[in-house]
Order: C-alpha cells, then sequence, then structure tokens
C-alpha cells in the first residue's frame, strides 16, 4: 500500500509537469482549433459538461465544440449524428476536440491516464463493481480508448476500468499512453457501429447484476 501512495503522488506531479508542457506545446493548434470552430458554429468554443470523478466528485469536463445545437419542432436537441458538424467529426477522428481536457488534469481534477470520466446521470445506474471505475482518477487516455474505446460495449468498458484500478502502475500507464496514441493515428473507434458517438448507458450491467441475484 505504501508503495501504491508513492506511485499515486508521483502520477499526480507527473500530471503537473506533462500538461502544462503539453498545454503550451499545443496552444498554437488549439488557437486554430478555436477560430476553426469560431467561424463554423459560433460561440461558445467550448463544451462543458458535469462529470463524475474520483471517488464520485463531480466536475466540469472542458472539451472543444465538434455539435451545433440544433433542435426540433418539440425544442429537443436532434440526434448526435444531425449535430455533428465536419469540423467536430474531423477534430473526433483525431481526439482533439479532448486538449482542453489538459486543463482539467492540471487543475487536478483528471489524470493524463485513468478511466474515462462518465455522465453524472449514469451515477445510479452502476453495479458496485461498475462502481469501482472511480477509486482511481479519471484520465484522457485510458484502458477503454486503448482497447477500442467505441468499438466495445459498455460491460467491456467497465470490466476494462475495473482491472485498470486493480492492476494500476506507473508502467500500466506509460504503455496505455503508448497504445492509445497509436489507436488515435489509426483513428480506430472513434463511434459505435451504426452511431455517430456512442450510444448512452442504459444500466444493462445493473439488469444484468439484478437477474444474477434473483435467478
Amino acid at each position: 500500500m505504501g508503495s501504491r501512495r508513492v506511485q499515486l503522488v508521483i502520477k499526480r506531479a507527473l500530471d503537473v509537469v506533462a500538461s502544462l508542457l503539453l498545454i503550451l506545446l499545443f496552444s498554437p493548434l488549439m488557437l486554430v482549433i478555436a477560430l476553426a470552430i469560431w467561424i463554423t458554429m459560433g460561440r461558445p468554443i467550448l463544451f462543458r459538461q458535469p462529470r463524475i470523478g474520483y471517488r464520485g466528485r463531480v466536475f466540469t469536463i472542458y472539451k472543444f465544440r465538434t455539435m451545433t445545437e440544433e433542435r426540433d419542432e418539440s425544442g429537443n436537441l436532434l440526434p448526435d449524428e444531425q449535430r455533428l458538424t465536419p469540423v467536430g467529426r474531423f477534430l473526433r477522428s483525431l481526439t482533439l476536440d479532448e486538449l482542453p481536457e489538459l486543463f482539467n488534469v492540471l487543475k487536478g481534477e483528471m489524470s493524463l491516464v485513468g478511466p474515462r470520466p462518465l455522465l453524472v446521470e449514469y451515477r445510479d445506474l452502476y453495479t458496485p463493481e461498475q462502481w469501482r471505475r472511480h477509486e482511481m482518477p479519471p484520465g484522457m487516455a485510458g484502458p477503454v480508448l486503448a482497447s477500442g474505446r467505441n468499438l466495445l460495449d459498455w460491460e467491456e468498458k467497465f470490466r476494462l476500468d475495473v482491472w485498470y484500478v486493480d492492476h494500476w502502475s506507473l508502467w500500466l500507464d506509460f504503455k496505455i499512453l503508448l497504445r492509445t496514441a497509436w489507436k488515435v493515428l489509426k483513428r480506430e473507434g472513434v463511434s459505435a457501429r451504426g452511431h455517430a458517438t456512442m450510444p448512452r448507458f442504459e444500466g444493462v450491467g445493473v439488469k444484468a447484476h439484478e437477474g444474477r441475484r434473483g435467478g
């Protein structure tokens, strides 16, 4: 346990140094992206959304906006595939829309590597085992991105996240970063089959859990 605690301190120190350097390195690119979004979609430039973080704490994630706010006659947002713009599709294909998350890392709300932070509304849909994904800080890269991203179903994603929590090490983080970079360059798993992004989590794991408990 002591060794793990020391490694977590090192992990945080590496996050601070790396995120600061990456912000400086990518600042010209982020300015270009912001300009492209402003020209094609207008303001706001950034997409902000509450997410569940480390130990269940809620924080606001920052991303570049990739979709319009178009709505139907009833005032409901149109499906993702209708709101996703060409610029947004390009940003998502190279994961450039997630560059502002470096500021979340710098603030200590995220890490460079960890389970991806999910929507707050999913909070009550987890099984106790799935909730364990929050025992590590959420990350920009992670076991899911390194293993298939949105080509994986929700059950597989949760299984990988919990496996990461149980087997975490600095060396594992390094390997995940390399694998994630390779997946991004190959543009693999950007969207789920038949979806512009990823279908919502409907608590499939919860239903399966209840079925096993009751059967």
